[in-house]
């Protein structure tokens, strides 16, 4: 999986395993389940070696644990993932806060061809994405972006980007939607505002930021709806959130891509300008319009 992005002792099959201390970097990956002796096993060689854990291939984990590789994937699937790849995500993206930004570097690797590097571990994401998020999951979510009477979308610093997308096309189709990529005091009121009827989204990746998750938590308290956009099935904005995205974020030096959640952003748009195509297309109009009556362009 995504060898690209793996560093060079995983590729030699060296592992060194790091002092985690009570197998704290795990969080509540691995909820606390009956398991057998073959899943027992599984899990150990998961919290023992993190970075092992991280970017192994199945049958690298399979032979650590003693068991065949179907045996790695009916554990992921008892945890509650979908199977090994979406379970590797989830510990990948933990362990990746685990070590320093610095340290990601080291992680990494050499870059030898940054471009085509980049984009290949970006097809990695996407297609990792399309695997964690079913129809369903992605209806509903439009479903309640399309029922809303207000949406606040929730995105800062690199976060901020596809935040940005979703609120300015959004409103170029005519939904009451609105970006906060301040936080503090500004993320503060903008959170106050919202009760039964509105949506906030929330778009947070890598390390889980407290004032946002916080938000997330006190908008759901108030009635509205929390739609989560992260790169973490599980933890406290997964737990607030009422429809939850998943999307992967692993980059290759030591910043996170947002291609996956610019592409999963791109799809609920597309969904919410089907929703409403009378309105949505009313609106564009009008906005193209204004475009010429304010001379934007050139053309």
């Amino acid at each position: 999986m995504n060898s690209n992005a793996a560093p060079d002792d995983v590729r030699t099959g060296d592992f060194s395993e790091r002092p985690v201390g009570s197998h704290a970097w795990v969080g509540d990956a691995l909820p606390d389940l009956p398991l057998t002796k073959a899943q027992s096993r599984v899990v150990e060689v998961i919290t023992r070696n993190p970075q092992l854990s991280s970017y192994a291939d199945i049958a690298e984990i399979a032979q650590r644990a003693d068991v065949n590789s179907s045996s790695v994937v009916r554990t992921a699937q008892h945890l509650g993932y979908r199977g090994w790849p979406d379970l590797q995500r989830e510990l990948r993206s933990r362990y990746l806060v685990m070590i320093s930004t610095e340290d990601t570097l080291t992680v990494h690797g050499e870059t030898r061809s940054p471009l085509h590097e980049a984009i290949t571990h970006d097809i990695d994401n996407l297609r990792l994405t399309l695997d964690s998020n079913t129809p369903e999951e992605a209806e509903a979510a439009i479903s309640a972006l399309a029922a809303a009477k207000s949406i606040t979308v929730v995105g800062i610093g690199s976060f901020a980007g596809p935040a940005g997308v979703m609120a300015h096309l959004g409103s170029t189709m005519g939904y009451p939607i609105t970006l906060e990529n301040r936080a503090g005091p500004h993320l503060a009121s903008s959170t106050n505002s919202l009760g039964p009827g509105d949506v906030m989204v929330v778009i947070n990746m890598w390390r889980s930021v407290k004032q946002i998750i916080v938000a997330a938590e006190a908008a759901k308290q108030a009635g509205a709806t929390v739609i989560a956009i992260s790169d973490l099935r599980r933890g406290r904005l997964a737990t607030a959130a009422d429809h939850l995205l998943v999307v992967a974020s692993e980059g290759i030096s030591f910043f996170q891509s947002v291609t996956a959640a610019n592409s999963l952003v791109y799809g609920l748009l597309a969904g919410m300008e089907a929703a409403h195509p009378e309105r949505s297309r009313a609106t564009i109009r009008r906005t193209q319009q204004l475009w010429k009556d304010l001379d934007i362009y050139l053309d």
